[in-house]
């Protein structure tokens, strides 16, 4: 737009955004919101289907669900803790990102708006013992756009399964997969002990405040696919 158009063509441009790009914005945050709710859906009947049909020998070993609010669920299992976050605001990718190279994504400016949907991996005793410090991690992040179109970033079968964006709508399906796949993954990852040197030597406030989290280990290191393995992962 020439910063020497009329004021009427100055109105007219920012029309044509609210048709189509902040309309695009709003109906990708319905399909959001709606993608949310079933995955939650979803997360709660796995919940329970695990719950039958696992018998750890340890009744210490739970199986949980808990809905937090409109934009957050949390899965416990065993001592892992999976919170799954509705993030509020739609998102594009840089230039470089593979899903800008999607002739999809090319046809129309307003494919490339999504919403998304992030999953994050706590250990269980960093939330039960409110250890601040102690790191989450991502291991997936659903995205969704205004014709409800998809695709997932991620660890293990995640990176491949859904890394390109859908031909049709999300499903339930889909998002059941999502979700046994992010249950197995954060099985799958192990603690990591930190270095020796790292917990030589504690403060007093440490061990005052903190003694909880005295030689916690971090889980190992999650990345999403599309940047390549994460130094130092062990491969299972």
């Amino acid at each position: 737009m020439s910063t020497g158009n009329t004021d009427a063509d100055h109105i007219q441009y920012i029309t044509q955004l609210l048709e189509s790009k902040s309309s695009a914005k709003q109906k990708t945050y319905k399909h959001l919101l709606a993608a949310f709710k079933l995955l939650a859906k979803e997360s709660h009947r796995i919940t329970n289907e695990l719950k039958k049909k696992a018998h750890p020998d340890d009744k210490d070993v739970t199986i949980e669900f808990t809905q937090n609010n409109e934009h957050e669920f949390q899965v416990k299992l065993a001592g892992d803790l999976l919170i799954f976050m509705l993030h509020t605001n739609i998102v594009t990718f840089d230039q470089e990102h593979p899903v800008m190279q999607d002739p999809y994504i090319k046809e129309s400016d307003i494919n490339r708006y999504f919403g998304q949907i992030n999953i994050y991996n706590f250990m269980s005793d960093s939330l039960k013992f409110n250890r601040v410090n102690d790191p989450g991690y991502l291991i997936a992040r659903l995205m969704i756009n205004h014709e409800n179109r998809f695709f997932a970033e991620g660890e293990g079968q995640l990176a491949s399964v859904f890394s390109n964006v859908s031909p049709g709508p999300i499903t339930e399906e889909v998002l059941n997969a999502l979700v046994k796949l992010s249950l197995a993954i954060a099985i799958e990852n192990d603690l990591m002990a930190p270095p020796y040197p790292q917990v030589k030597f504690i403060t007093l406030y440490q061990k005052m405040e903190h003694t909880p989290e005295l030689g916690a280990g971090q889980k190992i290191g999650f990345k999403m696919s599309f940047e390549g393995p994460s130094p130092g992962r062990q491969q299972k």
